[in-house]
């Protein structure tokens, strides 16, 4: 049974209903309630926000694009599923490894922002004061959420508490150290604090010197799988624009499903090999939650074992 022009309408639809439906689920999505003291930083998340939405929308419109040229082309549903797909899927697994840039950066803004603190510590200020002059001049990584830290202690928060909730937000093993130093400093007044920052920075660079050798490692996997995967592609191309007779078992109902059925292995295998070639997240040896947390945990916990005796 041939595919005919009817049915590569109703499969632009289809995708064309798709990414309807996605748009609305976007704009459908709450936007959260931003604090006076953190007005500005809410505005320049919801500014950064919306150009990732833009981006969002590009890459959908170019994918539904693409799937919808290659239906034409081929007469294959099939066809024009896999290559929106490829279009949205093949960049973040031939491109860069973006989170772990993002990672090592937030690091070295770590350090940075720890040996900032440590300086303004050494000219006798408090540690609350040393937060609130070093958050314009923390490094762009993590200058949002030490600006939201200034935000929180300027409106009355206590320390510990909003040491606690910026360990959260950073979700990173160095800032947890860090942080777990100036939460000891705020409740039990640490000597030597100034000393342990500067220790402190020391290990935070070590560790984005470590990942960037681990990173050069890595760079060199990446390198063999896009070679891998632009070969399969260009091949895939090439057959089907010199050799389209070749291809002509796929135009029937049950060649179809076989399509479906080898991409879905090459998909596989590209996915194991992008697997291979990024890197994992790293694991929180420490968990900075405040105690009001860990108690509502805790009782969460004791009631839920009542209930299941």
């Amino acid at each position: 049974m041939n595919i005919d022009t009817t049915t590569m309408l109703a499969a632009a639809l289809g995708l064309g209903a798709a990414v309807g439906l996605l748009l609305i689920a976007t704009s459908w999505r709450r936007t959260p309630v931003v604090s006076a003291p953190s007005r500005r930083t809410g505005l320049g998340r919801a500014v950064r926000g919306q150009a990732g939405d833009r981006q969002a929308l590009l890459r959908v419109v170019v994918a539904v694009g693409a799937g919808v040229l290659t239906g034409t082309a081929t007469g294959w549903v099939v066809g024009a599923v896999l290559a929106t797909a490829a279009v949205w899927f093949l960049p973040r697994l031939v491109g860069p490894d973006r989170a772990q840039q993002r990672r090592v950066a937030r690091i070295e803004a770590i350090a940075s922002w720890t040996e900032m603190l440590r300086d303004v510590l050494s000219a006798a200020a408090g540690l609350e004061q040393a937060i609130l002059a070093t958050a314009p001049l923390a490094p762009a990584a993590i200058r949002g959420e030490v600006t939201i830290l200034a935000a929180r202690l300027e409106s009355g928060q206590r320390l510990a508490p909003a040491l606690r909730t910026l360990a959260r937000e950073l979700d990173d093993p160095t800032a947890d150290l860090v942080l777990a130093a100036l939460v000891l400093a705020a409740e039990h007044q640490a000597r030597q604090l100034g000393d342990l920052l500067g220790s402190l920075a020391t290990t935070a660079r070590e560790q984005a010197a470590m990942r960037m050798r681990v990173e050069t490692g890595r760079a060199r996997t990446r390198t063999s799988v896009r070679v891998i995967v632009a070969t399969t592609l260009v091949f895939a191309a090439g057959v089907v624009v010199f050799n389209r007779a070749y291809l002509d078992v796929y135009n029937t109902a049950t060649g179809q499903i076989v399509l479906l059925l080898i991409a879905s292995l090459f998909a596989a295998g590209f996915a194991w090999l992008a697997r291979i070639a990024t890197s994992g997240e790293p694991t929180r040896g420490l968990a900075l939650d405040t105690p009001e947390t860990t108690g509502a945990r805790d009782r969460d916990a004791t009631a839920g074992g009542g209930e299941r005796s």
